[in-house]
């Protein structure tokens, strides 16, 4: 993964999105499994998706990817960090975007496999027809996945850079008060007592 891309990943919190080609890869080899069950193989390979076999290595990198820039982000939470914001919709709304959009990116797929795929069947049939309606389902299930993710990495972020930030804090207090010098009383002796009078008092007349 390129470093530009790395930081504007990073930066930007983009992180998600290298998960999406796994989802949707996932969504289609399920509604697959689901429509054909162990005849799926043969199926995919007559309507033409063995180029998705090529794209396999690609959506391991793009999942190697975001696992490291997590790690990353969990490695810094554990230096006591700012811990990332939290997420602004709740966990069911953002299961229904990414079921959505990983029915949506479905709908496309299937389209243009249509329109370039030898043996692959053309327009709304080759989308719902032939067991795609498996597609809905199967996009809730991945859909659930992604959002149980995204909801559990930035918990896990924030709990870490939330404990470490607790026990600096308690840490903090100790370590001044044990860094600061005692104070001392030193006595201050008489000028006579120690000897220190150039001379004695004149004698009387």
């Amino acid at each position: 993964m390129p470093l530009a891309v790395k930081r504007l990943v990073v930066k930007r919190g983009l992180a998600p999105v290298l998960l999406m080609p796994a989802a949707t890869f996932g969504v289609h080899q399920l509604r697959y499994v689901l429509a054909f069950g162990g005849r799926a193989g043969i199926e995919l390979q007559r309507q033409g998706h063995s180029y998705l076999h090529s794209l396999v290595p690609w959506i391991v990198l793009a999942v190697a990817s975001a696992a490291g820039v997590f790690l990353r982000a969990l490695g810094r939470a554990f230096s006591g960090q700012r811990s990332p914001a939290r997420l602004s919709v709740s966990f069911v709304a953002l299961w229904l975007v990414c079921s959505a959009s990983l029915a949506a990116i479905y709908v496309c797929q299937e389209l243009l496999e249509g329109l370039l795929s030898t043996g692959h069947p053309a327009g709304l049939v080759g989308v719902f027809g032939y067991g795609g309606w498996w597609s809905v389902p199967a996009a809730g299930c991945v859909g659930m996945v992604l959002a149980t993710l995204f909801h559990g990495a930035g918990w896990m972020l924030r709990e870490v850079a939330r404990r470490r930030a607790e026990a600096a804090a308690v840490a903090a207090p100790r370590t001044r008060a044990a860094a600061r010098p005692h104070d001392a009383l030193i006595r201050r002796l008489a000028p006579l007592a120690g000897g220190w009078s150039g001379r004695g008092p004149p004698a009387s007349m």
